[in-house]
């Protein structure tokens, strides 16, 4: 049910005898921001009015005298300098929640036509352990997989692992010289993490104070290591062959957690017996050319050539991806790939879009969705006490820590107040940790405008008021109490669903924000943004607040407004719990 959709249209019937293309100005339909104005607001009257020569107000009645109202809509208000003011009966509302409560899908239409998408998102180097800059690619991916799939979207997800990069040049030659063989046994990913960390501080910067060249033997040595495995040496190979198995165990651990899955994981060694191949084709079409020894993609002279083969033979991630995309495009034939790295990396996929459609993809929709940093408290990069990348596995463990702490202070106010609470099982109350303290991660990052930068705040995303996991999982649990008090059966109001009552204020209110859930669906695919989706849920959880204060229930004047009232609180909850399921986040049916 997209009501704005509907109106929309309906507009643009109206708009046809006076302007040649009604499209823009139908699209001026929105959802009011005071329900004193109405339902929906269209301000299309006053550009139109300029166009016209009229007055927007006269423009506005002319708009409204023409408009289909169908059994939708009750007769337009002109307000203000031409606001036309739209309400949606109550009637119709009563009908369409009806028949949404029988639905499994609430409503939402599946997309005509359904698009074939691949998104690329994640993407940690295996070879040390995710960490938390690894969170946003994971998290947004997977709402976003979620998302477009619901809608009826093909979604083939496609991990593409950094297993062949430059830092396993520097674990090689680290390994060969400086590893301990019992610590590697007992725990490989810790050792090889320790033994990059400590080939970094041997590395020596790029340049001078003064801007020129230093030689560093160490960084030579390890780009020397990559070159060999990239040309297939031996025991260079075999060490790589050992150090994969326990660097995916690693970062599956943390996959399995947060409920991510990947149709595939595919790594750059993967692409590597394709990359000469493509290199010399890039050449032989003058997309590329040869630089001081190298391959380069030039773009002009206000932008750096793009690196694809390096002097000493070694590829580099440009030509990786351009061998994903032939890949891609050849074994699954999508419509559009996305790929969720973060803003830093603009000129990366602006080059390697630009190439690759030189190279003949321009049918393919290539989609950067960057996204922002996450912060600390002093807003710089979020990292330990000590100054190091949190690792994510610990930021997980932390979370559930504190979920622990808030129940267990929640808890306590609640019999210090007298309130009667639910003495929960060890496993339960595992269980519920888990969600609660994961879903805050998500919602914290997953609530903010992805091109932002957002402050990690542990407070503010535990809380339990406002626009927090926490909040809309609690407000899923007292939804689903009302229930368990009443001794009501939640499915026969899905089965066999009464009509609904829109009589008061806060009836009608709630009614209107369910009916905007496919709306609200369709603005976060459009944007790619999952942020859409939870502006969507903090809205909706507000006004059904505002509902549970003011319309008895269980207690209703009648067994009518009764029904009515519970079929209002069961969507509400299936609607919290989809949209929530959507972004990744469980919810509990007490906390």
């Amino acid at each position: 049910m997209n009501i704005v959709q509907l109106i929309q249209n309906r507009f643009q019937d109206a708009l046809h005898s006076l302007v040649a293309d009604p499209g823009p100005l139908a699209a001026m339909v929105r959802p009011t921001q005071d329900v004193k104005h109405g339902d929906y607001q269209a301000n299309c009257a006053m550009s139109l009015g300029k166009t016209l020569g009229k007055k927007p107000r006269e423009v506005a009645q002319e708009i409204a005298d023409g408009l289909d109202l169908g059994d939708e809509l009750e007769k337009p208000e002109i307000a203000g300098p031409g606001f036309i003011n739209l309400r949606i009966r109550p009637d119709w509302m009563a009908r369409q929640l009806q028949a949404i409560a029988e639905d499994e899908r609430l409503g939402v239409s599946k997309v005509a036509p359904a698009k074939n998408y691949v998104i690329d998102f994640s993407s940690p180097n295996v070879a040390k352990p995710m960490h938390v800059g690894h969170l946003r690619s994971t998290i947004i991916g997977d709402s976003l997989t979620r998302l477009l799939r619901f809608l009826g979207h093909t979604v083939i997800t496609d991990n593409h692992l950094g297993d062949w990069g430059t830092q396993f040049g520097m674990l090689l030659y680290g390994y060969k010289h400086f590893v301990d063989a019992k610590a590697f046994e007992a725990d490989p990913v810790r050792e090889l993490a320790r033994i990059y960390l400590h080939m970094r501080s041997l590395m020596k910067a790029d340049e001078d104070e003064e801007g020129n060249k230093i030689p560093d033997p160490v960084a030579e040595a390890a780009r020397q290591e990559t070159a060999k495995l990239h040309a297939g040496d031996v025991e260079n190979v075999q060490l790589w062959k050992m150090f994969m198995p326990a660097c995916l165990e690693e970062i599956n651990v943390i996959y399995r957690r947060l409920g991510v899955q990947f149709d595939h994981m595919h790594g750059e060694s993967f692409y590597n017996d394709m990359l000469p191949d493509i290199v010399r084709e890039l050449e032989e079409k003058g997309i590329a050319e040869r630089s001081k020894g190298a391959m380069v993609i030039s773009f002009g002279a206000k932008e750096p050539p793009a690196l694809i083969q390096k002097s000493d033979g070694a590829f580099t991630y440009a030509t990786s991806d351009l061998a994903t995309i032939r890949y891609r495009v050849k074994t699954w034939n999508p419509d559009a790939m996305l790929y969720l790295v973060g803003s830093p990396q603009a000129l990366h996929f602006k080059q390697l879009f630009a190439a690759a459609r030189r190279w003949g993809y321009g049918q393919i929709e290539l989609e950067h969705i960057a996204f922002g940093s996450v912060l600390g408290e002093d807003r710089k990069p979020f990292k330990t006490r000590e100054g190091g990348v949190i690792e994510l596995g610990a930021l997980l463990d932390e979370a559930v820590e504190r979920a622990g702490q808030v129940y267990e202070q929640s808890r306590k106010e609640s019999l210090e107040r007298g309130e009667e609470i639910v003495d929960l099982g060890s496993e339960e109350r595992r269980q519920i940790e888990e969600a609660v303290g994961l879903g805050a991660v998500k919602y914290a990052d997953l609530c903010q405008n992805r091109l932002t930068d957002y402050v990690f705040s542990w407070p503010k995303m535990l809380a339990m008021n406002g626009n927090t996991a926490t909040y809309m999982q609690y407000a899923y649990v007292r939804n689903r109490g009302i229930f368990r008090k009443g001794g009501v059966d939640a499915a026969k109001y899905r089965n066999q669903p009464p009509l609904p009552k829109i009589d008061n204020e806060h009836e009608r209110a709630l009614a209107v924000q369910l009916l905007r859930f496919e709306e609200s669906l369709l603005a976060a695919a459009t944007e790619y943004q999952p942020s859409a989706i939870t502006s969507y849920l903090w809205d909706l959880a507000k006004t059904y607040s505002g509902f549970f204060q003011n319309c008895p229930v269980l207690k209703a004047e009648s067994e009518e407004l009764r029904e009515s009232r519970l079929l209002l609180c069961d969507l509400t909850a299936r609607v919290i719990q989809k949209c929530l399921e959507l972004l990744g986040i469980r919810t509990v049916e007490r906390m």
